[in-house]
This record gives structure tokens, sequence and C-alpha cells, in this order.
């Protein structure tokens, strides 16, 4: 495993789990369109403010990982884990998710979008 600096591993991560949250709320946002709410606008406007926060957020993690040469390659997904493969500085880490903590992680990054990011402005 390489050791990969604390500020770039979150670099990573971002590059990993915003593009799923980002599916999670386009998926979100098409339902919110389909269901009949009374006031359904304000709830419009808060997913799609929330997808420009993480587009804007992954745009940048995107851009640091370009600049600095690090790529990330999703491998096959087994059982109940996705694999990744991390290339930095010329070497490899390869990375193990386990699904239901993906999705814990997503979970997480949406409360911190929609709430906790608020909470800290």
């Amino acid at each position: 495993m390489l050791q990969i600096p604390d500020n770039e591993r979150e670099i990573i991560d971002q590059a990993i789990f915003l593009p799923m949250l980002l599916k999670v709320l386009q998926r979100d946002l098409a339902a919110v369109e389909n269901i009949p709410f009374k006031l359904k606008t304000p709830y419009q406007h808060g997913i799609e403010n929330t997808i420009k926060e993480v587009q804007k957020d992954l745009s940048e993690a995107n851009r640091y990982l370009y600049k600095n040469n690090v790529k990330i390659v999703r491998g096959k997904t087994k059982n109940n884990f996705t694999d990744y493969t991390v290339i930095y500085k010329g070497g490899k880490d390869q990375r193990h998710y386990f699904n239901a903590k993906i999705q814990n992680t997503v979970e997480d990054l949406l409360d911190y979008y929609l709430v906790g990011r608020k909470e800290k402005e």
C-alpha cells in the first residue's frame, strides 16, 4: 500500500464518491419532479443547488488529480466489494470498498451537502 498523504487521500475519495452522490441527487430530482408535491419548486431548487456545489467540488478534485498525474481506475464489483486502483506517483494502490460502506459514505456526503455544509459557513 502506498503512503498517500491524508489531504490527497481525501481528494481521491472525493473523485470516487462525489460522482455517486451526483447520481443519487439526479435520481432524487427526477423523483421530485414526478411526485405531486404542493410546493415542489423549493425542493427542486435545493437539489439543483446541491448538484451545482457537488459538481464544483468534483471538478476541483479532478483538476487536482489531473495536475498531479493521479489516476483512479474502477475495477470489478465482486460479491459485496468494489475495487479501485489508484495510480499515484508511479505506484499502484489497490483499494477494496465494502459496498455498504460506499452507501454510508455517500449518505454522509449527502447530509454534509444538504445540512452540514451550511452549519459550517
